[in-house]
This record gives C-alpha cells, sequence and structure tokens, in this order.
C-alpha cells in the first residue's frame, strides 16, 4: 500500500472539510472530476459554483454531471478567470464557502496553448480568502511541467509562503522522486 495520489489527497482533505448543504468553488472546471466530486459531498442542496475560461470545460463538466444523475439545480458553471470571483459570485458568500480546489496549467485533452496564468491565479487565491469561511479550505494542484508553469508555480509558492500563520496554516504534499515535474499539492486551512 502506497501513499495516496495527488488527487486522492487533494479529495481527502477537502472530504474532511465539506459536508452536505454547503457552497464549494471549482476554480478550474478542466474536465469535471472535481466538480463532480464537490457535487457528491454537497449533495442536493449544496451549492457548486465553477469557472473556466473554455467553453470545452463547461460543457465535459455539464456532461460529467449529467452521466452521473445530477441535474444542474444548485451548480453555477460560469465562463470567465477565477480572478473574477469577486465580481461574479455575491457578497452574501463571503466567508461562507468550505472549500475552493484549483487545478493550474491547462484542460487535460484540450488545448496545451491555454493555461492558467500567475498574476489571474494569485488574484484568484487572493479573492477566494474572503470567500472562504473558519476551517474551510482551499487546494491548488500545482503543474510546472508545461511552458509558463514554473513561473506560476514559484508565484503561488511565494505567496502562500507570505500567508500570516495565525490565520492561515499551509501544506505541501509532494512526491520527491519522480520524474518529469510530477504535480502536487497545496493546501491552505483557514483558521
Amino acid at each position: 500500500m502506497g501513499f495516496l495520489s495527488i488527487l486522492g489527497q487533494t479529495h481527502k482533505l477537502i472530504q474532511e472539510h465539506v459536508k452536505q448543504g454547503d457552497i464549494v468553488i471549482d476554480a478550474t472546471l478542466g474536465n469535471g472530476n472535481d466538480t463532480l466530486f464537490l457535487k457528491k459531498l454537497v449533495g442536493d442542496n449544496g451549492i457548486v459554483c465553477g469557472f473556466d475560461v473554455q467553453n470545452t470545460a463547461i460543457q465535459n463538466t455539464m456532461k460529467r454531471l449529467a452521466e452521473a444523475g445530477f441535474s444542474l439545480e444548485h451548480v453555477h458553471l460560469i465562463k470567465n478567470s477565477h480572478d473574477k470571483m469577486l465580481e461574479i459570485l455575491p457578497p452574501s458568500m463571503h466567508e461562507k464557502v468550505s472549500a475552493i480546489t484549483f487545478n493550474l496549467g491547462y484542460l487535460p485533452g484540450g488545448d496545451h496553448n491555454i493555461i492558467t496564468q500567475q498574476e489571474t491565479t494569485i488574484r484568484a487565491l487572493q479573492h477566494s480568502l474572503l470567500f472562504l469561511e473558519k476551517d474551510g479550505i482551499i487546494t491548488i494542484v500545482v503543474y510546472s511541467g508545461h511552458s509558463g508553469g514554473e513561473e506560476e508555480a514559484d508565484a503561488v509558492l511565494a505567496w502562500v509562503q507570505n500567508l500570516p500563520q495565525q490565520y492561515y496554516q499551509v501544506l505541501r504534499y509532494q512526491f520527491l522522486n519522480q520524474k518529469n515535474n510530477p504535480p502536487y499539492l497545496i493546501a491552505i486551512l483557514k483558521r
């Protein structure tokens, strides 16, 4: 028996902080895997908000939810950058979100030239802190092996390392002996 994968550890941490009826955010929809996971956790009455700049990601997420038997009731899929969450989501959600998840990089199976950018990712992370409730969690799966990925990873690491420890705990989960720039997890817990 080995360690949990990066995705497995991400889901484990999220699961420890989310319950039925919660509000959660998938900041980077991708192919909808995290959105589906979050919807299962929050149930029929919980709210899932998801962001992505690509129509393909929205369509893939809708399809994944439908195939799993979920309607789009209480699911808000927003075609926009995650750094616009402060402008788009209502102030009534401030300090009400139990989990926010990010997968940086590009859409698997999509256009590898469309990637998350360090400026918008840092802004989205800053905004995420406003939405996060006490004991809420932000997970960030960092992929650095693509063009621009290393710079984004460095910016994210610098940002999380400067979060005040009296308000936030920050964890890094990483496999150290894997080749080809394996992803790693950063988790932020609001005290």
